[in-house]
């Protein structure tokens, strides 16, 4: 399988935890865009859900393909997310944000009673921050809030170049209206410590680190999909 078609795997065997009636996340970025694929498919074919997009780009696939929509304020509570992730590890510690929308996926998982996440065997490390982190920063105060960032990772013996993430000729703006500062760490031995230090700068809207979020993820490969539990 290539690339695409492991991801349309992780997402056909995700759709396997679709119930009639639930209440759903949907993620943000490649892979989860191959499950609002099919899960519209489903939804054509009689399915009832209600979806929570986490990103402007999701929500115009969904209203494109007729997946029915609901903001989070009308549905607070979901029954599950599905989404993709830039990096997991063997205890579904994840690393989100690669397409700019980590606030919202955050506060959308953290309002699900499940989290299945969706990605290929790429997406597998052993030690978080072979990826660069995403931190979602205010735009007031960038410069002394990315110091900030830079002594708090020093303190936890963290090194690595940082940068703002750029679109086009210009800043990449979130939907919120925040800047993307990518840190690459190169390896992020305790991703809990760096978790809550971060939480503590206050020009810091968000991180990408999603820790004791994901229930289960699903591992597409060339040989099928495997499945990495949280209670393993």
């Amino acid at each position: 399988m290539d690339a695409r078609e492991m991801k349309i795997k992780a997402a056909a065997v995700a759709l396997e935890h679709v119930e009639d009636g639930m209440r759903l996340g949907i993620g943000t970025g490649s892979t989860a865009e191959e499950f609002v694929r099919l899960l519209a498919e489903k939804v054509a074919n009689g399915l009832k859900v209600e979806c929570v997009p986490t990103s402007e780009r999701t929500a115009r696939l969904c209203v494109e393909l007729g997946v029915p929509l609901k903001s989070l304020d009308e549905l607070p509570q979901l029954d599950l997310t599905i989404d993709g992730a830039d990096e997991v590890d063997g205890h579904l510690r994840l690393i989100k944000g690669g397409g700019g929308a980590l606030l919202r996926e955050k506060i959308v998982a953290a309002a699900s009673a499940r989290m299945i996440v969706i990605a290929d065997e790429s997406k597998v490390v052993d030690t978080l921050g072979r990826f660069p982190l995403p931190i979602e920063i205010n735009p007031f105060g960038q410069v002394s809030t990315r110091i900030a960032v830079e002594k708090t990772a020093e303190r936890l013996g963290l090194t690595g170049q940082m940068a703002l993430r750029t679109s086009g000729d210009g800043l990449f703006m979130t939907d919120g209206g925040h800047l993307i500062l990518d840190a690459s760490f190169g390896r992020i031995p305790d991703a809990e410590a760096l978790a809550i230090a971060l939480n503590t700068i206050p020009g810091v809207v968000e991180h990408g680190l999603f820790i004791d979020l994901a229930t289960l993820a699903i591992i597409a490969g060339p040989a099928g999909a495997r499945v990495i539990d949280a209670k393993n």
